[in-house]
């Protein structure tokens, strides 16, 4: 390590933001005063949660669940950038990655509510349109053209590591890693000159072990699988990612995808796209719009196969290592 780094104090700072917790890790001179730059983050996270919360009536994307079809609603700045994002990657993917879900993630238990057997049959034979159809943007303003439940949890996380970064880089800290619940963003370097490792989950709900590990600089990483979140039905435990067709959790899916982007919330929401529409349809779209994607796909022993697709998982092994070869 050269001197310049041994100078500098290590900082892991972290909080509590949308059901878990996002953190910070960077180096800084040994006078720098973290609590400022820690308040921000948490101030950063907050406004995104409170914009773009299911779980709190009063947020920003509650009122405008709860506005009449047909009726401009006027939202925040960083909640139309989200909703604009959703909807260009709900269009990029044929609808896989479908923000206006909240009706059937409510009704499957995966909001604040438990499982309601109406609720499910309901939204199992409803007709509905996407939301890059149903919901209409202009500037700042919002219509829905039809009954339409947003739902953002499929990049909300994502955009708020994304303003953890932004929120490091107004105070002058150039080179960090953050993030909020294993979605995470590399900013620049280490002090040593090397990339920020990240590793890649094994698809284990028992425990947390790695599958791989990733050298990022300047980059995002997120992943979607079915064996973190889930709620037992009928004795049966099923993800939490819908499938849009359906208005139902998926039955057959990779156990797990990653994608590296540009921005955390990108990577998030086309990790969602992916996995819904699985390793055969998923790549193939994968390959088409440039993406970086790892599908794991489980074998009958329950061991982890990798397919990757992109330049950072298929035509340069060496940027991803086997986590027990590391």
């Amino acid at each position: 390590m050269s001197k310049m780094s041994t100078e500098l104090t290590r900082h892991a700072l972290n909080g509590a933001t949308m059901g878990t917790r996002w953190s910070a890790l960077f180096f800084a001179e040994p006078d720098f005063d973290p609590a400022p730059t820690r308040a921000a983050l948490q101030a950063a996270v907050d406004e995104v949660d409170g914009q773009m919360s299911t779980w709190n009536p009063g947020s920003d994307l509650m009122q405008l669940n709860a506005a009449p079809v047909a009726e401009w609603v006027t939202v925040p700045a960083r909640l139309a950038e989200v909703l604009r994002l959703g909807l260009e990657i709900g269009r990029a993917s044929g609808g896989a990655f479908d923000i206006g879900m909240g009706d059937a993630v409510t009704a499957w238990g995966f909001g604040p509510e438990a499982a309601a057997s109406d609720g499910i049959r309901a939204v199992m034979t409803a007709s509905r349109r996407p939301a890059h159809e149903a919901l209409e943007m202009d500037d700042a303003r919002v219509r829905k053209a039809a009954v339409l439940k947003l739902d953002l949890n499929g990049i909300a996380k994502g955009y708020g590591v994304d303003r953890l970064a932004e929120t490091l880089r107004d105070h002058g800290i150039s080179d960090a890693l953050v993030g909020i619940d294993g979605e995470m963003r590399a900013m620049g370097l280490r002090p040593d000159g090397e990339a920020w490792t990240i590793a890649v989950e094994a698809p284990d709900a028992e425990r947390r072990t790695p599958h791989s590990i990733l050298a990022l600089q300047d980059a995002a990483v997120a992943t979607s699988g079915d064996y973190r979140h889930w709620v037992e039905v009928q004795g049966r435990r099923l993800s939490h990612t819908m499938d849009p067709r359906r208005g139902a959790p998926l039955i057959a899916s990779p156990a797990s995808v990653t994608v590296v982007a540009r921005t955390c919330a990108e990577a998030d929401a086309w990790a969602t796209a992916l996995m819904v529409l699985g390793p055969d349809k998923g790549a193939a779209l994968a390959r088409r719009s440039g993406l970086d994607a790892l599908f794991l796909l489980r074998d009958d022993d329950a061991s982890a196969r990798g397919v990757g697709v992109g330049r950072l998982f298929s035509e340069e092994p060496a940027a991803i290592a086997s986590a027990e070869g590391r």
